[in-house]
């Protein structure tokens, strides 16, 4: 077992509940904060506290004395026509994705500062940053803010700790359900991805886990697409 402590934001479900299972057997403190428990009541050798991170600050004392990698996995799927979008909803996504983001990242940034390895800090982005998708227009702006804040933080915190972001495409987990709910919406969804699958949540968890750990001790200021090939690559029918 190695020497190294992270925390993972929203580890308690979907993708952040596959980071902590990824990374609990290698680790020697694996603190996890989320709005609910959850799965987490099953493992003993997990530290969890709950918080809401839009509205409450991280208690300081919860966190080990020095900390070598943090996930910031909470996300938000608000899709409307740009029409029907009203303040509170860009307020609302703008609060999960990069507020809470921000805030947490200010909390740690003491204990990351004294790891005694390059630490690092990985922030979701989205597809839909890159690739322009109809119904998209909150959740992409502030997942376009959320890559900005990685490359300034980046550039900031070198060479001390690295930041970098992943942009999902869409992903099998409770947060995405009513948009692959039937086995049309499921079929629909995977034939627009190159690769002809939606991704699942390991997927996704795999990428945060390489850029957490020293396997990418020469990436920073990235944003890692892990989308089946959607931002990419357009296939064309022989």
């Amino acid at each position: 077992m190695s020497q190294e402590k992270y925390l993972v934001i929203g580890g308690s479900q979907g993708i952040g509940w596959e980071v902590v299972n990824i990374l609990r057997p290698s680790v020697s403190w694996l603190g996890v904060v989320a709005r609910s428990e959850g799965n987490l009541q099953t493992l003993s050798d997990v530290r969890f506290t709950r918080l809401d991170v839009v509205h409450e600050a991280l208690p300081l004392e919860f966190l080990p004395a020095e900390l070598d990698g943090l996930a910031y996995c909470p996300g938000t799927i608000n899709l409307k026509r740009f029409d029907k979008l009203a303040d509170s909803d860009f307020t609302s996504d703008f609060n999960v994705n990069v507020l809470g983001a921000a805030r947490i990242i200010r909390s740690c940034l003491p204990f990351l500062r004294k790891s005694k390895r390059r630490s690092s800090i990985v922030l979701m982005s989205s597809v839909a940053v890159q690739t322009g998708m109809p119904f998209h227009g909150s959740v992409a702006a502030s997942k376009g803010a959320v890559e900005g804040l990685a490359r300034a933080l980046a550039a900031e915190f070198a060479p001390q700790i690295r930041v970098n972001a992943v942009a999902p495409s869409l992903t099998d987990t409770r947060l995405s359900h009513r948009l692959i709910s039937t086995e049309q919406k499921r079929r629909a969804a995977e034939k627009r991805h190159p690769l002809k699958r939606i991704g699942s949540a390991k997927d996704i968890a795999h990428a945060i886990a390489f850029l957490l750990s020293d396997q990418s001790s020469w990436i920073t200021g990235q944003v890692l697409h892990v989308d089946g090939g959607l931002s990419t690559i357009r296939l064309f029918e022989p």
